[in-house]
């Protein structure tokens, strides 16, 4: 079965054709600028060039329609027609609390991912947009929703409460959600595979780290507690978003910079964290470079983001009573040897210790610790799009 995976954004739209029975690329690419002048998709067939097709798209459903014409091209294409889509999986950042695993989309289905835009304004409806264009370009192909909150469903109560007023959730469903969920569960599930364990058997904690980062305490593979929350600006000090800070520095940076809700809303989510610390970039190599040169806000800001990533693996730590594998994945995680090295040193008295020879290493699977009695730490890169080609793959066969 080929497997089309989907990710919608607001104007831009990424995808990759699977097949499931060797789980191999069979095509990949971007679309970029959908809605505005100079759109174009970028479009690769395994074992081909790229091309790139310029062409207007007004809207999700002209993407979409380039993107299938793409991939039946008879010159760059990697199949001959769309019979041979046995599905498409698409990525929905926000389920609520409805949904605790990916799901066969139906119009109950759709009439919750419209009900949960309030909690994902700027990620659902463009989701909600990919899907129905697909609907209507390919009506009897199966559709699944996989979540990015539904891998932490499964977080208690107890972790998941705000210490707010108790009607505030039963009105509004305010709780912590978390993101990133099918990284988490991927790298995870791979991490056991690696060490050869049952996943079941395993305490893991896993850090999605890239411009956008969180953290996950994973018992026996199911998630128990993770760094984002409500939205995610709760948590790590990430590219741009602050991450946890006093809520009291709300109102207050409001009141003495005259700044409205939205105003104050864009320096948390696009001005803060290590850009907003640095006030060089939000690019971690950038920063990396510029402390070299003796930047001291640039290395001020990455040591803040270590430290954050460090506190939440030792409260995880406490959590899981003892940890079997530590995991680092996504661009950061996966590429920057020294910020890794940064973050595990001083955890060699709760069992965590890097081997600084084997963590040279980018990009790649790799087992970095220097014990393997006690945790083991893992570099591994996250494959989002095939963890959502195995839901809907299983969902469909059922």
């Amino acid at each position: 079965m080929n497997i089309l995976v989907i990710n919608c954004g607001s104007s831009s739209l990424k995808y990759q054709l699977i097949n499931m029975e060797n789980e191999g690329v069979l095509a990949k690419g971007l679309v970029e600028r959908i809605g505005i002048e100079g759109a174009r998709v970028k479009h690769t067939t395994t074992g081909k060039d790229e091309v790139i097709i310029e062409e207007t798209m007004p809207d999700h459903r002209k993407a979409l329609e380039l993107v299938l014409n793409a991939l039946i091209n008879p010159d760059y294409g990697a199949i001959k027609s769309m019979d041979e889509i046995g599905a498409v999986g698409h990525r929905v950042v926000h389920g609520g609390e409805k949904f605790a695993d990916s799901v066969i989309i139906d119009d109950e289905v759709m009439k919750t991912l419209n009900d949960c835009i309030d909690l994902a304004p700027l990620h659902n409806p463009p989701n909600i947009m990919g899907i129905e264009a697909c609907k209507a370009l390919m009506p009897k192909t199966p559709m699944v929703a996989v979540f990015d909150t539904a891998f932490h469903q499964t977080i208690p109560a107890s972790n998941y409460i705000y210490p707010l007023p108790y009607e505030l959730y039963e009105k509004y469903g305010i709780r912590k959600y978390g993101f990133h969920g099918t990284s988490h569960k991927y790298v995870s599930r791979r991490a056991a595979e690696m060490l050869g364990k049952n996943i079941e058997d395993l305490n893991i904690i896993t850090c999605h780290l890239g411009n956008g980062a969180s953290v996950c305490a994973i018992k026996g593979g199911k998630s128990i507690e993770t760094s984002m929350g409500f939205t995610p600006l709760e948590g790590l000090a990430m590219g741009t978003r602050s991450g946890d800070i006093d809520p009291a520095i709300i109102p207050f940076i409001m009141e003495k910079e005259g700044l409205s809700f939205d105003e104050v809303n864009d320096l948390l989510n696009k001005k803060s964290g290590v850009f907003g610390i640095s006030g060089i970039s939000s690019d971690f190599r950038d920063l990396e470079e510029a402390m070299a040169k003796g930047n001291k806000r640039a290395e001020l800001a990455l040591e803040v983001f270590c430290n954050r990533v460090k506190k939440y693996i030792g409260a995880y730590t406490a959590t899981l009573c003892n940890v079997d594998a530590l995991v680092f994945t996504a661009g950061i995680g996966e590429n920057s040897i020294s910020i890794r090295e940064k973050i595990c040193e001083g955890l060699e008295c709760v069992g965590i210790e890097l081997d600084k020879e084997l963590n040279k290493v980018r990009g790649k699977e790799a087992i970095v610790s220097k014990d393997l009695t006690s945790t083991a730490i893992l570099v591994i890169p996250t494959n989002e799009e095939l963890m959502i080609a195995r839901d809907t793959q299983a969902l469909v066969q059922k």
